[in-house]
């Protein structure tokens, strides 16, 4: 469970639209320039180099987890609303009833096309030892509970993500209720294509 009183969850528009001259832009950047995954430099490159714009210009929102005691910056979370194109013959019954709800069904291909929720990125801060004051189960936790707070105010169903296909990986989204359901191959102009395991969880 998430330990409400250690971490706040931050949305990084509270700096970047604040009249406070102790929360600004540039208070913000140096908060972000703490930030270090030598584990997955996407992660971090991202944060760094992409949060803001995105936010700014309303692709994704990013969300920076802070410890409670002393304002060091555990991790973040980034979240979008994306269109998403689920396979009937990947999913249960019971899941295809759910999307049905809130998808268009291409009888022919037996696709559900819907918004959904991509919790696009998740990482945590490597820097002094600060991912030692979080698990990534509290982290994907605190993600799965602001996707919550905006399902409540606007509706939706699914939540989905995209990860390497890393065995350990997979395994710890599985044991947060993530389930596989497709797989897609990027196009990065930055990097060589590659395989990315797509896994959804309902609302």
């Amino acid at each position: 469970m998430l330990q409400k009183d250690k971490y706040s969850v931050i949305n990084i528009r509270k700096y970047l639209e604040s009249d406070d001259p102790r929360l600004g832009e540039e208070d913000l950047i140096q908060i972000l320039s703490e930030f270090s995954c030598e584990k997955n430099p996407d992660v971090e490159r991202f944060l760094k180099k992409s949060s803001i714009e995105f936010t700014k210009k309303n692709q994704s929102i990013t969300y920076i987890v802070l410890s409670i005691d002393d304002g060091e910056l555990l991790g973040y979370f980034t979240i979008a609303l994306k269109p998403l194109t689920v396979r009937g013959e990947t999913v249960s019954n019971t899941v295809k009833k759910k999307l049905l709800r809130i998808s268009e069904l291409d009888e022919e291909t037996q696709t559900y096309t819907m918004s959904a929720y991509l919790i696009a990125q998740l990482g945590k801060n490597f820097t002094n030892g600060a991912n030692e004051k979080i698990t990534g189960a509290e982290l994907l936790e605190a993600a799965w509970n602001k996707v919550e707070e905006i399902q409540y105010q606007a509706g939706g169903v699914v939540t989905f993500l995209e990860a390497n296909d890393d065995a350990k990986l997979l395994s710890f989204y599985n044991d947060n209720k993530f389930v596989k359901f497709d797989t897609r191959q990027t196009t990065s102009k930055d990097q060589e294509p590659h395989e990315l395991v797509q896994l959804l969880r309902l609302l």
